[in-house]
């Protein structure tokens, strides 16, 4: 029996060394960032899809400095950080989500679609080119001028979070 507590012990020990440092990538944010990454820039992204939000670009560019100032250890820089994300918003679009026995559109989406760079200067097999897509629906009664302040505040926390994901959890 004294001899089963022992080896639970010394297993409790080496999970807990290995979960507080032992490799030094992981953290209990999500992240898996070496320990040599200090520093990143997140430029601002480039407004590019056909129909304009004048805010979308500012609001999406701010999240993600927020998320990475919150969920990591990393210094922003204005340039040449150890990580780089770069963007631009390509699509922002209305289409019908649900229609009506008289096809009448009885929800509508919308969607928004960004593509990132991300540049790993330190360890360049981690750069990643990908397009991330949201949407959020809202009844066809209402206009996109209405609702779409709130719509892309959900929007644009869904894509932050996917293109974190993406970037240093590696998910």
């Amino acid at each position: 029996m004294k001899t089963v507590r022992h080896i639970l012990l010394v297993c409790a020990l080496a999970l807990t060394a290995m979960l507080a440092g032992g490799c030094g990538i992981y953290s209990f944010s999500g992240t898996s960032i070496q320990p040599d990454v200090k520093s990143i820039t997140i430029n601002y992204f480039e407004y590019k899809a056909e129909k304009v939000n004048p805010s979308l670009s500012n609001q999406i560019s701010e999240e993600l400095r927020t998320q990475f100032r919150k969920m990591t250890r990393l210094e922003q820089v204005d340039i040449d950080g150890d990580l780089e994300i770069s963007g631009e918003i390509t699509g922002y679009n209305v289409s019908a989500a649900a229609v009506t026995a008289n096809e009448v559109a009885a929800r509508n989406r919308l969607t928004v679609t960004v593509k990132i760079s991300f540049t790993n200067r330190l360890y360049p097999e981690d750069d990643l080119e990908q397009s991330f897509s949201a949407y959020e629906e809202y009844d066809s009664m209402q206009s996109l001028d209405a609702v779409q302040d709130a719509l892309c505040v959900e929007i644009v926390k869904k894509l932050v979070e996917d293109i974190f994901n993406a970037t240093v959890a590696q998910w």
